[in-house]
């Protein structure tokens, strides 16, 4: 067996944008009069789609709402965090990420994004950023019905390449995923995924006993060694 791709979650792995990401919810939730509580961002919405995250909070609050209202509050957060980037010189692009893909940019693994970050917001970074033509498909937030830790993202995300390239013939247990939040590394494994857990958000010690593999920086990935693993089909079980 050999790796033939690498999936990357985006918020905490591609882009520094968590802080950008709280800021907007609690403006939000404030907007719909609502108090904001500490560690309620962590809690709900880390490594999370918006529309689990929104619901989930709505619903610890006693709040029950349509499908309609989730949409205009995801609409709206959109929105204003394209236009909290576009005021930017400079996207908040980890450096160590970006060396990795530009490194397998010149080799023959396939690369996609499962986030549950809306595709919009996917897009405008990796063009922005250079990276867009790097990554054959992308699995966004708004496409799918689940939110991590479910592993359906990461599923369409392995149909989606097998659809582009049907010669790939890609497995599941083919891919390495890169994620940073605790409900990535669970969607990533219960997808059969092997994952890289990056400590990005949460400290070492934390992912290093639920991902496969675990650094502080994707500059210290021993890469030939995982490749390595792969071809001898001896994966390290968390």
């Amino acid at each position: 067996m050999s790796l033939k791709a690498v999936l990357f979650d985006f918020n905490g792995i591609i882009i520094n944008d968590e802080p950008v990401h709280e800021k907007l919810t609690d403006q939000l939730l404030i907007e719909e009069n609502l108090l904001v509580k500490p560690g309620e961002f962590r809690q709900f919405c880390l490594g999370r789609s918006d529309r689990a995250c929104f619901k989930d909070i709505l619903r610890e609050r006693g709040r029950y709402v349509a499908e309609g209202y989730i949409d205009q509050l995801i609409k709206r957060k959109a929105e204003a965090y394209i236009r909290e980037l576009e005021a930017l010189e400079e996207l908040p692009i980890y450096t160590d990420t970006r060396e990795l893909i530009l490194k397998m940019g010149q080799s023959y693994l396939k690369m996609a994004v499962v986030t549950g970050a809306v595709r919009s917001e996917v897009e405008m970074v990796l063009a922005r950023a250079g990276l867009d033509r790097y990554f054959s498909a992308i699995v966004a937030g708004d496409e799918i019905k689940t939110s991590k830790p479910e592993p359906d993202g990461y599923l369409l995300a392995v149909e989606r390449l097998n659809q582009l390239e049907p010669e790939l013939n890609l497995r599941p247990e083919e891919c390495l995923a890169i994620e940073d939040s605790f409900a990535g590394i669970e969607a990533a494994k219960r997808a059969g995924i092997p994952v890289v857990g990056v400590a990005h958000t949460y400290p070492f010690h934390m992912l290093q006993r639920l991902a496969s593999w675990c650094v502080d920086y994707l500059s210290e990935l021993e890469w030939e060694r995982i490749k390595q693993v792969y071809e001898e089909s001896a994966l390290p079980s968390a």
